[in-house]
């Protein structure tokens, strides 16, 4: 039987500013573990929206948002603040490192965050996770003086440190050159049949969708089409 590590019930949202607008209709689907999934759509459908639900950022919504079987609709801030921290990683189109640390404290941050595991070892771990990325040797650099490609790498090393139960991401290629934006992708592809990393992409790009596992397509708020 499937694990089943996200699923969306009936969500729905609106905006009202000052007029209403529905911007999610009644969005249902499961993401399983190991699964890559890539959410398309143009822009202004919601894709953006409906990753801040899932990602537990946006609270205002109607439906409900379960993730690793545990229903998250409904918690407090710091509840869903620390469920995050452990259970979600997250990649954005810009990296988001802090240039006056080096490589291998940006990835450690949500590790000590998290408070599971002694420094020593969240050390031991982030070395890990720079190394199976192929970028082991950058640790000691400061994160302002890497490029790129290297950035988004180190990006996705910091969202694998607290061994999150998906990896979730908001056009993670969006500002990338052709050759990083391929290397992201096989990375990506490599944590989910590896690994067994469950991945949830959303992403303008539709030769990175279709080489994903299984795309939903989005349009005004709703899911157009699932394929695999």
């Amino acid at each position: 039987m499937q694990e089943i590590i996200l699923e969306a019930r009936h969500i729905s949202k609106e905006f009202h500013d000052p007029v209403t607008v529905q911007v999610l209709s009644d969005i249902t689907f499961t993401v399983n573990k190991g699964e890559f999934v890539s959410v398309i759509g143009k822009s202004g459908c919601g894709k953006s929206t409906l990753l801040y639900i899932l990602s537990t950022m946006d609270t205002d919504y109607q439906g409900e948002l379960l993730i690793d079987q545990e229903l998250m609709t409904g918690k407090g801030d710091a509840e869903l603040a620390r469920i995050r921290n452990e259970k979600i990683g997250f990649v954005f189109q810009f990296h988001y490192l802090l240039n006056e640390f080096t490589v291998l404290k940006n990835v450690m941050l949500p590790g000590l965050k998290l408070g599971k595991y002694s420094q020593q070892e969240v050390e031991h771990r982030a070395i890990e996770r720079l190394k199976m990325l192929g970028i082991g040797q950058l640790a000691q650099k400061m994160a302002s003086r890497i490029s790129g490609g290297e950035k988004q790498r180190v990006a996705i090393a910091r969202a694998l440190i607290n061994d999150p139960h998906i990896i979730m991401g908001d056009e993670p290629t969006g500002n990338l050159d052709m050759k990083n934006s391929d290397m992201v992708f096989d990375i990506f592809k490599e944590l989910a049949e590896v690994h067994n990393q469950t991945l949830l992409i959303v992403t303008h790009d539709q030769s990175f969708a279709e080489s994903s596992g299984r795309i939903i397509e989005m349009e005004d708020g709703r899911i157009l089409r699932h394929k695999s």
